[in-house]
């Protein structure tokens, strides 16, 4: 599957659906994939993911002989804000109400594409995060290390 790049800014209608943005929907066309499990690891930003790659996670947390609790607690976010859900014919999918209300998704919203998945943050709060949090010398630094073991 291709990768998930960028911010497309999108918006959430009444009833909690979210148009996912043309780009990102015509690479899950390709992929001809339809259903995603929809979910968050902090109750702030829900993330979006193709369940095929959703399913590689699962699969990875199976491995594991024991149950560690760093595990249990990220199953336990995970399915407590989590829903599989399939993209209707107008390539809405269906925000969970209780991850809607905790995160403010309710109106403009910034979908980001991270690499397998899409967040989707309230437009407001991750404009006010992206402007607060911008890389120190020692993040470049350790990016630097990051990307240097890659090629």
């Amino acid at each position: 599957m291709a990768v998930f790049r960028g911010n497309h800014p999108a918006k959430v209608d009444p009833k909690g659906r979210l148009k996912l943005p043309s780009g990102f929907k015509e690479l899950l066309d390709e992929a001809e994939i339809a259903q995603f499990y929809i979910t968050s690891t902090d109750g702030m930003k829900a993330e979006i993911w193709p369940l095929p790659e959703w399913e590689k996670q699962e699969a990875l947390l199976a491995e594991s002989s024991t149950m560690d609790d760093a595990v249990e607690k990220y199953l336990n976010l995970t399915s407590y804000y989590g829903q599989q859900v399939e993209m209707d014919k107008e390539g809405r999918v269906l925000l969970p109400q209780i991850l809607r209300g905790k995160a403010s998704l309710n109106a403009e919203v910034a979908v980001l594409g991270k690499l397998h998945y899409l967040e989707v943050h309230n437009f407001e709060v991750i404009e006010q995060s992206v402007s607060a949090n911008a890389l120190t010398a020692e993040d470049r630094q350790s990016l630097a290390a990051t990307l240097k073991r890659r090629s």
